[in-house]
């Protein structure tokens, strides 16, 4: 005859070897797990960014670094923004803002939340390029109210970063998420303080 199974004894031998098993294997694999957390480098460079718009003059376009993006803020003069007026629909691809990257909140036309300070990334939406400002009327010719000139196509885009007929760019420079409160700016939060 058989001696009768002692369970209480095999439920020991098997805790004694899982646990140490199961220890090791968090001890391992921990510091993997680790690794794809975001590093404090990566966390700073997706944090909203804060611009004190005090020190912009009317007419004066800034840098600034938001996600690895140049985001250019700019205040614009009276005159800057009643060429936005002046500018046909039908010169623009899309005057109305319709298929931009915009938050729904800005302006379509001025694409700002106040027609003076305007706030976009300063990337061509064709293939990347870093438009440069070309704010003079008359720089691009007769009919140029002032903008941004991508050099590496050829596209046009006006003082609310809206891009001309004909250009390469397929839609307006993009806006990123941002808030104004009194004299600050913080790009990356929404004007009810949500993250983007």
């Amino acid at each position: 005859m058989s001696e009768p199974v002692n369970t209480s004894r095999r439920r020991m031998a098997i805790a004694t070897a899982v646990v140490p098993g199961a220890i090791t294997g968090a001890a391992v694999v921990a510091p993997f797990v680790a690794t794809l957390a975001p590093s404090e480098r990566a966390k700073a460079a997706g944090a909203p960014v804060e611009v004190d718009l005090s020190t912009i003059k009317p007419g004066e376009k800034i840098n600034v670094e938001w996600r690895g993006k140049v985001v250019w803020v700019m205040k614009r003069t009276p005159e800057q923004i009643a060429s936005l007026a002046q500018i046909p629909a039908s010169q623009l691809s899309d005057a109305e803002s319709k298929k931009s990257n915009q938050p729904s909140y800005v302006n379509a036309k001025t694409r700002s939340i106040t027609p003076e300070l305007v706030v976009m990334e300063g990337v061509c939406t064709h293939l990347g390029c870093s438009p440069t400002s070309k704010l003079t009327p008359g720089e691009l010719g007769n009919d140029w109210l002032g903008g941004f000139y991508c050099p590496c196509h050829g596209s046009k885009f006006d003082v609310a970063g809206r891009v001309y007929t004909g250009s390469p760019a397929p839609t307006n420079l993009s806006v990123p998420d941002h808030k104004i409160d009194g004299t600050k700016l913080v790009i990356g939060i929404t004007p009810d303080g949500k993250e983007a």
